[in-house]
């Protein structure tokens, strides 16, 4: 079992999205983000992620929720902590990301959107309107 970090990046009403380099949903849009290392508490393993990713300095604001259902990742069980966060910095795609986008919440139902995170982007659209947490089946 894996524990994982996502951060929801928004600024003027857009998300910020990467498209997958990596082997698992290649080429699919994802939210950024990884895997926590050993001694990372899971706001610096998300830190972390987004400035190796997107090279911005990600700053948590909310946990939208926590996203455990055994099927979420076909690679094994993971485990994630998703936040809803501000960045600052020039945007560049890196490491697991093979390019990025900024996509408004109104057309996202246009991508495909890698793990479950098609989910994950409703549950924020709900956030915005009620201000509630989520898991995997709420």
């Amino acid at each position: 079992m894996r524990f994982a970090v996502d951060g929801i990046l928004v600024k003027n009403d857009k998300v910020l999205l990467i498209r997958r380099a990596g082997r698992t949903f290649y080429n699919f849009w994802a939210l950024p983000g990884g895997m926590l290392e050993e001694g990372e508490t899971v706001e610096q393993a998300l830190v972390r992620e987004m400035y190796e990713e997107l090279g911005v300095t990600a700053q948590p604001l909310e946990i939208l929720g926590v996203y455990s259902k055994p099927d979420r990742d076909p690679r094994e069980q993971t485990i994630s902590v998703v936040f809803i966060c501000d960045y600052d910095g020039v945007t560049k795609a890196a490491d697991d990301a093979a390019s990025f986008g900024e996509f408004s919440l109104t057309n996202l139902e246009i991508l495909d959107l890698a793990f479950d995170h098609a989910k994950i982007l409703s549950d924020f659209q709900k956030w915005l309107h009620k201000q509630e947490t989520f898991w995997s089946n709420k």
